[in-house]
C-alpha cells in the first residue's frame, strides 16, 4: 500500500492512514557562531522514500539528529497523522546510524542484543520461547533470520546494517530514519539493503529519510531527492534533481555536463 502525496494539511490527515508526514519550517542549526543548516523547509511525504544528498559537510546528518532532537534547532518541525498534527515526543521513530563499533571478540550474539533491547532480564539466563519467536520474525522482515545466533562480532558489515534495521522497526516506526547506513559496504551487500528499505516502504507505507551519497542507488530507489548543502538547493523526482545545474555545481561535474551537452548538439 502507498499513500497519496500530502498538498496541505487536510489531505496528509486524509492520507496518512495513521502515519506519519514530516514538515520541516525555516529550519536552522547552529555550531557556535557558526551555521550548519539555514532556512531549510522540506515536506516528507508519507509513505516514500526521501533521498538526502549533498557534499561533505552538508549538514546532512545534523538534520537526522535534529528530527531525532539530539541538537538544538530553530524554525519548526511538525508531525501530522490521521488524527491531526502530533509531537516528536508521541511519535514512533526508527533510527539506523552510519555505523556501530562493536568489540569483534564479544560472545554477544544477534538474539542477545534483541533481548536485551526488548526485556530487563539478564540474556545469559533467560531466553523465553515466545520472544524468540518474534526475533526472528523481526529478522525475516530484513532477509536476516538465518543471523540469529551468530556473533554480533562475526558479522559482515552488510549484515550488521540489516540486523541494526530490524532492530529499528521494533515497533513499527512512523517515521525511520537512515544515515547513510551502506557506507564502505560490497555492491551485493548495498543493493539488497536498499531492496529491502523499498520492501518495506511499500509493505508498511513508512515514511522514510536516507541520507546517501550512493547516486545509483538513490535514482533507482528514492521517490524524492533533497539536494542539501546547508539550505535546499533542489528538491523533487530523482531524475530532476540529478541532472539540474546545481547537482552538477555542488559536485564539482559541470565539465561533464557542458561535455555531455557539446555531444548532444
Amino acid at each position: 500500500m502507498m499513500s497519496t502525496h500530502c498538498k496541505d494539511e487536510k489531505s496528509c490527515q486524509q492520507a496518512c492512514c495513521g502515519l506519519c508526514c514530516t514538515k520541516i519550517e525555516n529550519f536552522g542549526v547552529m555550531a557556535g557562531k557558526t551555521p550548519i543548516l539555514t532556512n531549510v523547509n522540506l515536506h516528507i511525504h508519507c509513505g516514500e522514500l526521501t533521498a538526502i544528498i549533498g557534499p561533505n559537510g552538508a549538514g546532512k546528518s545534523t538534520l537526522l539528529k535534529a528530527l531525532l532532537g539530539e541538537v538544538p534547532h530553530t524554525g519548526a518541525i511538525r508531525f501530522m497523522q490521521a488524527s491531526g498534527a502530533s509531537t516528536r515526543s508521541s511519535l514512533v521513530m526508527g533510527y539506523v546510524p552510519q555505523s556501530l563499533n562493536l568489540d569483534t571478540t564479544t560472545p554477544t550474539s544477534v538474539l542477545d542484543l534483541f533481548l536485551a533491547c526488548r526485556t530487563n532480564r539478564p540474556t545469559w539466563l533467560f531466553k523465553p520461547r515466545k520472544e524468540v519467536e518474534k526475533i526472528h520474525q523481526s529478522l525475516s522482515k530484513v532477509r536476516a533470520e538465518h543471523l540469529l545466533n551468530r556473533r554480533l562480532g562475526a558479522l559482515a558489515g552488510g549484515e550488521l546494517q540489516r540486523v541494526l534495521l530490524a532492530l529499528a522497526l521494533e515497533p513499527i516506526p512512523e517515521l525511520l530514519l537512515l544515515d547513510e547506513p551502506v557506507s564502505g559496504i560490497d555492491q551485493n551487500g548495498l543493493e539488497l539493503f536498499y531492496e529491502t528499505v523499498s520492501e518495506l516502504r511499500k509493505a508498511y507505507d513508512l515514511s522514510v529519510i536516507l541520507v546517501s551519497h550512493d547516486m545509483d542507488m538513490v535514482r533507482k530507489y528514492a521517490d524524492r531527492v533533497v539536494l542539501l548543502n546547508q539550505t535546499v538547493l533542489q528538491s523533487g523526482r530523482p531524475e530532476e534533481v540529478m541532472e539540474s545545474d546545481a547537482f552538477y555545481e555542488v559536485f564539482s561535474l559541470k565539465w561533464r555536463k557542458n561535455r555531455e551537452g557539446g555531444e548532444r548538439a
